[in-house]
């Protein structure tokens, strides 16, 4: 399962062979430590052995200092302390997105058509819950409403999750759960929008075609400059996560344009109100 950690242990190994100027297999023709063990601990589909972790170290020629940091990394990213039980029956991509998002420094979240999970109320996320899995038992839905309530918790950390969220105007007129549970949702999203750690804009109908129509997506960065920043995409076909300078510097551009065409913080806020005004 991935954490920000595991991603850093990767990358070091990587950077470590890389210095020496060693391909894999030279590394595998030196060492008991076969190419394909190699290409997993190096893209963190797998956490080393400390025997294995020692052999490449030693490989490597790592001195003593580094060699303690990196052992203490590799135990670390092994820790989840986060891991509830319910969490067994949820998607592994989904687990491995808490992880990452429990890491991160900050997340900026554009969706299209629900709002975004941190900013969701319970009985909204329970009514979006069952109406996205709809053979889904009440015991399932109800964990994942658990789990996506839970991630709402890393805005009580010191420093706080900062959350920039770009909604389509089309999330707040969906009457998800109905009239009631929609009139509290906004409610709700009008008063998280005056937190200091949140940042929302709606981009309006009036706004047009924009680049953010082809789906939603999820940039998030961390606290260590060591992890680069990561995309995740969910989707029916899959979750994706996206490391690549390439797919990084898209996303970025993409979340730069929905910024640009949505309203203001200010006239969001005002636009929220007055839609649940509309409601009631």
């Amino acid at each position: 399962m991935p954490t920000a950690r595991l991603r850093r242990l990767a990358r070091t190994l990587r950077g470590l062979r890389n210095e020496r100027g060693l391909t894999r297999e030279e590394v595998a023709a030196r060492t008991s430590v076969n190419e394909a063990t190699l290409y997993r601990l190096e893209t963190a589909k797998g956490r080393p052995q400390r025997r294995t972790l020692l052999t490449l170290l030693d490989t490597y020629d790592v001195d003593s200092d580094k060699r303690e940091a990196i052992l203490a990394l590799s135990t670390q990213a092994a820790e989840q302390g986060w891991l509830r039980p319910y969490h067994a029956d949820l998607r592994d991509e989904y687990v491995g997105y808490i992880s990452f998002e429990i890491e991160a420094r900050s997340v900026r979240n554009y969706e299209s058509l629900v709002v975004p999970g941190l900013l969701q109320t319970e009985r909204y996320a329970q009514a979006a819950i069952r109406g996205v899995l709809p053979t889904a038992t009440a015991t399932k839905v109800d964990q994942r409403v658990l789990a996506r309530m839970e991630r709402q918790t890393s805005f009580t950390n010191d420093p706080p999750l900062e959350l920039w969220a770009i909604v389509d105007e089309a999330a707040l007129r969906r009457l998800v759960g109905g009239p009631d549970v929609m009139i509290e949702q906004l409610n709700h999203l009008a008063e998280m929008s005056t937190r200091p750690y949140v940042t929302l804009q709606v981009i309006p109908y009036t706004a047009g075609s924009h680049s953010g129509m082809h789906g939603s997506f999820v940039l998030m960065d961390f606290p260590d400059p060591d992890d680069p920043e990561l995309v995740y995409i969910e989707s029916m076909a899959g979750d994706l996560f996206l490391e690549t300078d390439e797919d990084i510097r898209r996303y970025n551009q993409i979340f730069d344009h929905l910024r640009a065409v949505a309203l203001s913080p200010g006239n969001s806020a005002n636009l929220i109100t007055a839609v649940a005004r509309e409601i009631a």
